[in-house]
């Protein structure tokens, strides 16, 4: 199977731009996505605390999977009785899974002495078991093939932006970008021997370094992917540098395929991302920050943890139809629940910061269709400064 079978798996079809912004629609095994899109993180097979029903109500078209932490737990073995992850998880639309490369990155402690990369790949002590494990781009294809999940992210190095305290060099990050484009093209052959029916996307890697962002760049288009993602952003550098990095890359990318940036972030990043040309976005901050009592509004974030919420009346957001909000949940009664660690305080502060974000994305979608998303960008900007 060659890059041009592969890339009949995914169809994208750019509907309109403004700027760099693009408004699009995915089409994959499992479903239409509209984007640009928001893709909540389901690492475990599961959104926390979220029922699958909440995630259709509040929009939900994409969720993710981590091939990593699924083939520790449960096991592969488990999955396949299943036919896949889609079926284990009762989730019937398209599903992303990370190839695994960040979490293997994560393990490696601030010194990397927690794993071992070679051209081979990574060998690490599973976080589970202490088992010695090895995951290469072909186990990773092999993972992504049995959890059939509509879109399959290549095996990378995740280049960190220091060890040790010492930011990474140009040198460090050229070798690191250059093993991922060798992996990259061992998950293309291994994906192609297994007659994957889905679609594999490429990881841009490089750094803080635009050169070799641009190089990996070119690299990768010319394996004529279905889609592209950017990674080694959000791994710990200023977030001046990684506004860099959004503002160089995406539009360097092929336009007529999808551009996934990984792991960003806030709802200003969701909007200068999409200003910037990105069309897919993934996160844990919603959700995390959800069960730490950290909510985000129209109007600026809420800690509903502080002690003035306690008598408060309010809903979180009163433009807000979530479940919490639509319903009349006053902040006092979330202050109540997180004080007494109720486990109904972070459910509906998930399904909150979820639905947030994902009509957040549809707003942006709605101002790409009707020409004004300049407009939006400016009135976005005010209404969050405007203060809850």
């Amino acid at each position: 199977m060659g890059a041009a079978t592969i890339s009949a798996m995914l169809k994208f079809d750019l509907l309109a731009t403004e700027g760099q912004a693009r408004r699009g629609r995915l089409t994959l095994n499992h479903g239409v996505v509209e984007t640009p899109i928001f893709m909540p993180v389901g690492t475990y097979g599961t959104v926390k605390g979220v029922l699958p029903a909440s995630l259709h109500e509040m929009g939900a078209q994409i969720i993710l999977g981590n091939t990593f932490h699924l083939w520790l737990r449960p096991g592969l073995d488990v999955i396949a009785q299943f036919k896949g992850l889609h079926g284990f998880e009762g989730w019937q639309k398209p599903i992303l899974t990370d190839s695994g490369g960040f979490q293997v990155w994560s393990l490696g402690g601030s010194d990397g002495s927690g794993r071992k990369i070679s051209e081979e790949g990574v060998r690490f002590a599973s976080p589970v078991n202490g088992d010695k494990l090895l995951l290469t781009p072909e186990v990773s294809m092999q993972v992504q093939t049995l959890l059939d999940s509509d879109i399959v992210m290549q095996f990378d190095e995740c280049t960190p932006y220091e060890r040790n305290g010492v930011l990474t060099t140009e040198a460090q990050a050229r070798a690191s970008m250059a093993l991922s484009l060798r992996w990259a093209g061992r998950c293309v052959a291994e994906f192609g021997r297994l007659e994957n029916r889905n679609a594999l996307f490429g990881i841009v890697q490089g750094g803080m370094f635009e050169n070799l962002r641009q190089e990996s760049v070119d690299a990768l288009a010319a394996l004529d992917l279905p889609g592209y993602a950017i990674g080694g952003v959000s791994v710990g550098e200023p977030k001046d540098e990684m506004l860099r990095i959004m503002a160089h890359t995406p539009h360097r990318l092929p336009a007529n395929k999808p551009r996934y940036l990984m792991g960003v972030g806030t709802p200003e990043d969701l909007v200068e991302g999409v200003a910037c040309g990105v069309d897919m976005f993934d996160c844990v901050m919603p959700t995390r920050n959800a069960r730490n009592s950290h909510l985000f509004t129209r109007f600026g974030d809420l800690r509903i943890r502080n002690a003035r919420h306690k008598t408060d009346a309010r809903t979180i957001d009163e433009t807000c139809s979530c479940h919490a909000c639509g319903t009349g949940v006053s902040r006092a009664y979330l202050h109540h629940l997180d004080r007494c660690g109720e486990m109904l305080g972070p459910m509906l502060t998930t399904i909150h910061n979820l639905h947030y974000y994902l009509h957040l994305m549809r707003e942006i979608r709605e101002a790409l269709d009707e020409g004004r998303f300049a407009a939006y960008r400016a009135q976005f900007r005010a209404d969050r400064a405007r203060g809850v």
